[in-house]
């Protein structure tokens, strides 16, 4: 970490770097043990893919013919919520043209992540370009002690989803600036902090949009049942806060371990900050960052006075709560004016914004960083309509859940299987408010038949939900990182991308595995009022 080899010298336009040339850096390492050969084989096959709009767009004409296929083989499946026959969908029709023809653009335009991503770069490059971030992220990393900001990254990532998939969006730029400042490459950042994010869907110190969203079906499902008990947003909160501590200190040893010694042999465009280098502010940054922190200081105070009192405007107007509410829903606007904020007061201070346009042109830069993704989010968004048109996401979640039911198995190496399957089915079908809604009538009923509690069930489901969200390729939000990775390096392919996030899908699944046991052997708690069994109270 910070050694000679990110130091800077002469090297690519726009940076320095003391790196020799780079004929052999941007190939997988060698490894002589069977981790290593796997990684390595994981990235060298996934390197042969072609770029991801390829590869939807061949996905998109896969899942056509297979509608076709799979309705004229009348493949179906019944749902165990409604009662109700799904069957496949045959997309090689005159309807199926019509609807794609008459909904194209329409898939496009409101792709709920096309719209999040845009908006909420748009505020943090106003604090990026105006060298807000700049300045509070050089001092965090030279403040703080190393072994202290990594665990901190994961826990941020984590938390973030209280804004949904707010956390997707703004851990893994700023945690790739973060590694900049201390000298570490900014891709080892960027996969850390995306990792982070997106396991941190079962971990969280706060309740979040997620537990009531979940809560709400497992109680729908529970309701159905004799003496059955309502799931509060509240059921899993214990687990989920020793799950945050823990993604936090084994996400900071497997970056330490794999991520950052992995990446040293990549090259970037962007010149870091030499960890020996002044921390010291100038006269000028100082008062940028008064005037940003009492700008600052202000909206916060403004978003309290509209979140806090009962019958604010930001609270749930029917229920008075704050999970959820019209706050937590509109979270992405309000992170758009806690950075946009005091980026431009800071900026304004120190120069780099002198009139109003430049605040436009700097959000028109971070546009132009998205350009690819925006292109990929065009196929993106018609692949997951046609999946869903086509029924087949929903047959595969509903005879899987079933083959599983029908192993007959209970105990740990039920709840393995259960996990696992999750996972695997998470991999294709990326909603997890979807995929619960189908397994819920399931394993609810039928694990409540033998003494385990709907909370349990909804909890071990949370953490097979989270687990392969960072490798698959198919997660909406991948492109994303994969045009960030580009940003600083664009010789680095998927298959590079997934072998370095593949150890944190591996070993955070042996973690909380090892973590429900520990609950289940102790018979632990696992939020208020909350225990395994059914029935019982901790």
């Amino acid at each position: 970490m910070g050694n000679s080899k990110n130091k800077p010298t002469a090297g690519a336009a726009g940076s320095t770097s003391t790196r020799p040339a780079m004929k052999n850096r941007d190939v997988p390492p060698s490894g002589d043990n069977g981790q290593g050969r796997i990684l390595k084989w994981i990235e060298m096959m996934g390197n042969k893919l072609p770029h991801p709009f390829w590869i939807f767009l061949w996905i998109c004409i896969f899942i056509i013919i297979l509608s076709g296929i799979t309705a004229l083989l009348g493949v179906s499946a019944v749902d165990p919520g409604t009662g109700e026959l799904v069957e496949a969908q045959n997309l090689v029709s005159g309807e199926g043209l019509r609807m794609f023809v008459e909904q194209m653009v329409t898939n496009f335009a409101h792709f709920a992540p096309f719209g999040l991503v845009l908006v909420m770069l748009m505020g943090v490059s106003v604090a990026e370009r105006s060298g807000l971030l700049t300045v509070v992220l050089r001092s965090i990393a030279f403040s703080v002690p190393r072994r202290i900001v990594l665990p901190v990254i994961f826990i941020i990532g984590a938390c973030g989803n209280i804004g949904s998939d707010a956390g997707i969006v703004i851990v893994p730029p700023i945690a790739a600036l973060i590694f900049s400042q201390m000298g570490l490459n900014p891709i080892a950042g960027l996969i850390a902090g995306y990792a982070g994010a997106t396991a941190g869907f079962t971990a969280n110190f706060f309740i979040a949009g997620t537990d009531v969203l979940l809560a709400g079906i497992s109680t729908e499902i529970t309701s159905q049942m004799v003496d059955g008990p309502e799931v509060s947003a509240t059921a899993n909160w214990y687990f989920m806060i020793v799950s945050t501590i823990m993604l936090g200190i084994a996400g900071a040893f497997i970056a330490r371990k794999y991520t950052i010694p992995s990446c040293n042999r990549f090259e970037y465009s962007e010149e870091p900050i030499a960890p020996g280098g002044s921390t010291d502010l100038g006269p000028v940054e100082k008062k940028g960052l008064r005037k940003a922190g009492i700008s600052l200081l202000i909206y916060i105070i403004l978003i309290l006075l509209l979140v806090v009192p009962p019958g604010a405007p930001l609270r749930n107007q029917v229920t008075g709560g704050i999970v959820p509410s019209p706050f937590l829903r509109g979270l992405i606007p309000v992170l758009f004016f806690f950075f946009a904020i005091p980026g431009y007061f800071y900026g304004k201070t120190v120069g780099a914004i002198k009139k109003p346009n430049d605040v436009l042109h700097q959000m028109e830069h971070g546009m132009k960083e998205l350009s690819g993704y925006i292109v990929l989010m065009l196929v993106v968004a018609q692949f997951i309509n046609l999946f869903n048109w086509s029924n087949l996401d929903t047959i595969m979640a509903i005879t899987g859940a079933e083959f599983l039911q029908a192993t007959g198995l209970t105990g740990p190496l039920m709840f393995f299987l259960f996990m696992f399957l999750v996972a695997f089915i998470n991999i294709f079908m990326g909603s997890g408010s979807a995929k619960w809604a189908i397994f819920a009538p399931i394993f609810i009923p039928m694990l409540a038949q033998i003494g385990y509690n709907p909370a349990f069930v909804q909890l071990m489901y949370r953490i097979g939900d989270s687990i392969t969200n960072c490798v698959t390729p198919l997660y909406v939000y991948f492109p994303l990182l994969l045009g960030w990775v580009h940003k600083y390096n664009k010789r680095i392919g998927i298959g590079t991308i997934v072998s370095l996030l593949v150890p944190y899908a591996v070993i955070l699944f042996i973690m909380w595995i090892i973590l429900l046991l520990v609950w289940y052997g102790f018979n632990l708690p696992i939020g208020v009022g909350e225990g395994i069994y059914f029935n019982t109270k901790p």
